[in-house]
């Protein structure tokens, strides 16, 4: 059991990972020709000699080949053995995905791949696709992807873990096997967003009145939102956002997005909380919209950006005569919505309250690392999640050194390894009843491999 959690924490074993496969591993080993021949069969459904290389491509071009590639591709056929075992279940269960779900999900790796590629154009060109043929190559592969992690998820969905479960999870750990923990901080901030003045939305409004004079003139309205837009992640792409349903963008936006005809429709100007937008419609297939936009965003006055930094200067100090608690600031002044929490920081990126150093931004580091344990910094300038400008106080909360991981400081982190843990036993077991279950064949060249389960197993 430990060593399985373990592998699970140090990222070295597939079985969960199977769902991150990567978008277009199998679109990359496509350029290259072999003779398919089926592999496996697990139910009804086949694993190919190329789902498997596929895969294998993908883990050579990220320098992933720590093993044998014996060992990988062992490693990669017992993961699609495992997926197909809970897509069959999937067919059984009548477990289904919503195509507004495939489509977002489809659209979110893309617009991932498009920013390691640099622009959609690039990444067409390598794969020497559209965005279309590349979203409809990869659908079914996505949907099933879905299904597995729905029948994977409902397998463990009523598993819990009780503290004394935590303890004895955490002991049975070999000392040298307890994962190290980097130093992390944890972080309270008061956020005052000065008021963007009328005056100046009707300047940003009237700007793009004119923008859509000039398209309507006949420029192009692609390379004006590569010169002027305010959303760095369209603008390169000439405002393009791809497609995507309702649900996904600002509401206002939606509205817009889906009232255009086609024709390359341009809406009028129109207001959401990032700002002022311009929108074309490029195409509608169903309930899908592409379509290209310029952002302008209103700026704060630098008066009224002033008056922010007075303000929090006033606050940081009744907060250091004692005159008011930081949490009661929180509540009484911050304009940040986390102020419901107390004005505690959350990472995105684990949903904690927890930071390692590589997860701040470096202004905020910066600022905390010149502060001791509850010490609240000076006004600091930052933007907003929607990009305004505004100001903030840090309080450095807690920091925590390097170190073996421990019940008292990562409670938290052992609980949802050990809560990890218990759902792979659960999810280990019903692999194993249901193999036993199945029509399963694998091809005679793979006997060797060192599965976790007994695939080879007759029913």
């Amino acid at each position: 059991m430990i060593t399985i959690i373990y592998k699970i924490v140090k990222n070295k074993i597939l079985i969960i990972g199977i769902l991150l496969i990567s978008l277009l591993s199998i679109q990359s080993f496509s350029q290259n020709k072999v003779i398919d021949q089926v592999i496996a069969v697990v139910g009804k459904n086949a694993i190919l000699s190329s789902d498997i290389e596929s895969q294998f491509f993908q883990y050579k071009m990220q320098g992933r080949l720590q093993a044998s590639s014996t060992s990988i591709k062992c490693q990669i056929l017992e993961n699609l053995l495992f997926q197909k075992l809970l897509l069959a279940q999937a067919e059984i269960d009548s477990v289904e995905v919503t195509e507004a779900r495939v489509e977002a999900e489809i659209t979110r790796r893309l617009r991932h791949f498009i920013s390691q590629f640099g622009s959609q154009e690039k990444l067409e060109e390598f794969y020497e696709k559209s965005i279309i043929e590349i979203k409809e190559e990869f659908r079914e592969l996505i949907k099933d992807q879905m299904l597995v992690e729905a029948v994977r998820q409902a397998i463990a969905q009523d598993v819990g873990i009780t503290p004394s479960g935590v303890k004895s999870f955490f002991r049975k750990i070999p000392k040298d096997s307890i994962p190290l923990i980097n130093s992390e901080v944890e972080i309270s901030q008061i956020v005052i967003e000065p008021p963007i003045s009328l005056e100046e939305k009707l300047k940003v409004k009237e700007r793009l009145e004119t923008f859509k004079a000039r398209i309507l003139d006949g420029e192009n309205f692609s390379t004006l939102a590569i010169l002027y837009s305010d959303d760095p992640g369209s603008a390169k792409n000439g405002g393009e956002l791809g497609m995507f349903g309702r649900g996904e963008m600002y509401p206002q936006f939606e509205a817009v997005a889906f009232s255009l005809d086609d024709g390359d429709e341009i809406s009028e100007v129109f207001e959401t909380e990032a700002g002022f937008h311009l929108v074309q419609l490029i195409e509608r297939r169903g309930e899908y919209v592409n379509v290209r936009h310029i952002l302008l965003q209103p700026k704060v006055s630098p008066y009224d950006l002033q008056e922010a930094q007075i303000k929090l200067d006033s606050i940081a100090n009744l907060i250091k005569m004692d005159s008011i608690s930081f949490e009661d600031a929180v509540k009484r002044y911050s304009d940040d919505p986390g102020k419901i929490n107390g004005g505690i920081m959350v990472n995105q990126v684990t949903g904690t309250s927890k930071f390692e150093e590589d997860q701040l931004d470096p202004q905020v580091l910066f600022v905390i690392n010149n502060l001791k344990i509850g010490e609240i910094s000076n006004p600091v300038p930052m933007k907003t999640f929607d990009g305004k400008d505004a100001f903030r106080l840090l309080r450095l909360d807690k920091r925590t050194l390097p170190h073996r991981a421990n019940l008292s400081e990562d409670y938290d982190r052992i609980q949802n390894w050990a809560l990890e843990d218990k759902k792979m036993q659960i999810v280990n077991e019903w692999v194993k009843n249901k193999i036993k279950k199945s029509y399963v064949r694998i091809n005679e060249k793979y006997e060797d491999c060192d599965f976790q389960y007994d695939w080879f197993e007759e029913e």
